[in-house]
């Protein structure tokens, strides 16, 4: 089986695996997170199949869904591909992508590095950026039926990974906790071109928020 005739298989696995998923992290996450990857490649020296799975599969089962668990997005991602019969040195950097690529908080440091790598993540922390990254943000904030916002409740920026995992604090916390934080953390040229613009868009809509709380916009 050729790589398109594979890549074009596990899109439509993906969207089966992924029809009743949270509106953040559906099929259309996928298939942006998947087009930023594409965009970005253009000017990397990468493996344009690795990236394209690694960019597909890489929320296949996203461990906040699963009670933390994060070998089963793996599990999957390996179970289908095998039976694609997919090369292993191609398998085992997929699966090396989806188990490196999430934001961990914590600080806490990636385990493996590849040009591959690099993208997808770019890719995926693209989509948690800019008016997109809003949106996503609310929506699961309200999936887990978390306050919007509480002044009494401060940004907590020293978490430790279990912490973070576990949180639960207001929506508009999680700007200060992961997405503004994001804009620095890009891998690429390209990655880190399109997030100062989203960066600087977030910005803007907390400062009009603020305005809005406060009586004064």
């Amino acid at each position: 089986m050729n790589d398109s005739l594979i890549i074009a298989h596990t899109i439509t696995f993906v969207k089966k695996e992924l029809e009743n998923a949270e509106g953040g992290h559906d099929w259309f996450h996928i298939e942006r997170v998947y087009k930023n990857a594409i965009l970005i490649s253009k000017t990397e020296k990468v493996d344009s199949f690795i990236v394209s799975l690694g960019a597909l599969l890489h929320d296949i089962a996203d461990s906040k869904f699963y009670n933390g668990d994060e070998a089963i997005g793996p599990k999957k991602a390996s179970d289908f591909l095998n039976y694609k019969k997919v090369p292993e040195d191609v398998i085992a950097h997929v699966i090396k992508i989806i188990e490196n690529i999430s934001f961990k908080g914590g600080n806490k440091k990636q385990q493996f590095l590849s040009n591959e790598l690099a993208v997808v993540q770019d890719a995926d922390r693209l989509d948690a950026l800019g008016a997109i990254g809003i949106a996503r943000c609310f929506n699961y904030g309200g999936y887990k039926n978390r306050k919007l916002y509480d002044p009494e409740v401060k940004p907590n920026l020293n978490m430790s990974p279990e912490v973070y995992k576990a949180s639960n604090s207001p929506t508009i916390n999680h700007f200060y906790e992961k997405l503004l934080l994001l804009k620095d953390k890009m891998n690429t040229k390209t990655g880190k071109k399109i997030a100062q613009k989203r960066h600087e868009y977030m910005e803007g809509f907390l400062e009009q928020f603020y305005g809005e709380w406060e009586g004064e916009l």
